[in-house]
C-alpha cells in the first residue's frame, strides 16, 4: 500500500509540473479535466457538480470558473430545458491546453496503473 500511495503522490505532484509546463495552474487543469470527464459522459457541467467532484466550496469553484472563462479555457451555455442551469463545456483552446497536458502524462499514467496492479499481486 505504502508504493502505491507513493506512486501516486508522484503521479499528482507530475501532473502539476506538466499543467504549469502547458500554461495552466494545477486547478485550471483539474477543472478542465472534471468537465471533459463529467459523470454522464456528456463533456459538460454545472459548477454545483464540480462543486462535489473537486471537493472545494462553492465560492471557490465559481471563482475558478470565472478565471477559466476569462482565460477563454471554458464556456457557459444555458440549459434548453432550464434557464437557472448553466453548463460549463470546454472551449478549442482549453480541449488543446488539456490535451497537452494529458499526452504529457501518458507515462505517468502507465506507471500509477502498474502501482494500481500490483496492489492486487
Amino acid at each position: 500500500m505504502a508504493e502505491f500511495r507513493a506512486a501516486l503522490r508522484r503521479f499528482l505532484r507530475q501532473s502539476e509540473l506538466v499543467a504549469k509546463a502547458c500554461g495552466l495552474t494545477s486547478q485550471r487543469y483539474l477543472l478542465l479535466l472534471m468537465i471533459k470527464g463529467a459523470a454522464d459522459r456528456s463533456e459538460q457541467t454545472t459548477v454545483t457538480e464540480l462543486t462535489e467532484r473537486l471537493q472545494l466550496a462553492q465560492n471557490t469553484v465559481t471563482d475558478l470558473v470565472r478565471r477559466s472563462e476569462q482565460a477563454g479555457l471554458i464556456s457557459r451555455d444555458s440549459s434548453p430545458r432550464d434557464a437557472r442551469v448553466t453548463y460549463l463545456r470546454l472551449t478549442a483552446h482549453g480541449e488543446h491546453s488539456l490535451a497537452r497536458v494529458l499526452a504529457g502524462l501518458a507515462e505517468d499514467r502507465r506507471a500509477l496503473r502498474e502501482a494500481i496492479d500490483s496492489l492486487d499481486s
